[in-house]
């Protein structure tokens, strides 16, 4: 029942791909791509007014959508993706409500941390996990211009987190898992919603557009690194939280 809640935001927003790429009129004044970014601004409305959501989650949002949306113009600009239908409330080639699929990850760390009443140990230095951060967006960019350095990235990934564990409170009692198996659960759930976004043509790898077929599992490792930064800015927030 925890995870179900703190995927709230995120099961809401691959449920309108899914209805409105089924249901949604080809043909209507506002287009599909308006639609769920209208959308996904009502649903993050509802969630403050009704407390599900708290004012620092939804702060984490805004910033998510702020840095997802630069990727996102970057990304495009060099064919990585595309959106194929029109929108009137877009910024270049990126439709906005694609910040708000990147702000459900944030949503759901932020949400499961508070729900689980995380704890952890032998956890690395918050600097160090700053620096990985950066340089994980950094390449994300860079990668397209100078060798890839995601391999280093995964090794720095695993000597700085394979020895934490997280401790999650299930009523009473806490439990514990790896952190970095955590990470990856994470990014095979993005994983799969990721299929269902382009089986339901919101967004489209330049390999898709001749037919779909399923995202390559290699894109996991893609959501395991962008999870690196989901995480440490939902940590940067808690332990703002943790001075005051």
């Amino acid at each position: 029942m925890k995870q179900a809640s703190a995927c709230l935001f995120g099961g809401l927003m691959v449920g309108l791909l899914a209805a409105s790429w089924r249901w949604y009129p080809d043909h209507a004044a506002l287009s599909r791509y308006d639609f769920l970014t209208l959308s996904a601004v009502a649903i993050q409305l509802g969630l403050l007014a009704s407390g599900l959501e708290s004012r620092e989650e939804a702060r984490v949002i805004v910033l998510f959508h702020a840095v997802g949306t630069a990727m996102e113009l970057f990304k495009t600009a060099v064919g990585s993706w595309s959106y194929p239908g029109p929108s009137l409330l877009h910024i270049g080639g990126v439709p906005l409500f694609t910040g708000f699929m990147y702000a459900s990850v944030g949503s759901y760390i932020a949400r499961a941390w508070r729900l689980f009443d995380f704890r952890f140990t032998r956890h690395p230095p918050f600097g160090a996990t700053v620096a990985l951060a950066v340089a994980i967006y950094v390449n994300f960019f860079s990668h397209h211009f100078l060798p890839d350095a995601r391999w280093l990235l995964f090794a720095a990934l695993a000597w700085l987190f394979g020895p934490t564990w997280v401790h999650f409170r299930i009523r009473r009692r806490h439990r514990r898992m790896p952190l970095l198996l955590g990470f990856v659960l994470v990014a095979l759930f993005i994983w799969l919603a990721e299929n269902v976004g382009t089986y339901t043509h919101a967004w489209l790898y330049p390999a898709q557009r001749a037919g779909w077929h399923p995202v390559p599992l290699a894109k996991l490792g893609s959501w395991l690194l962008l999870m690196v930064i989901s995480y440490v800015m939902v940590s940067a927030v808690h332990r703002r939280g943790a001075g005051r």
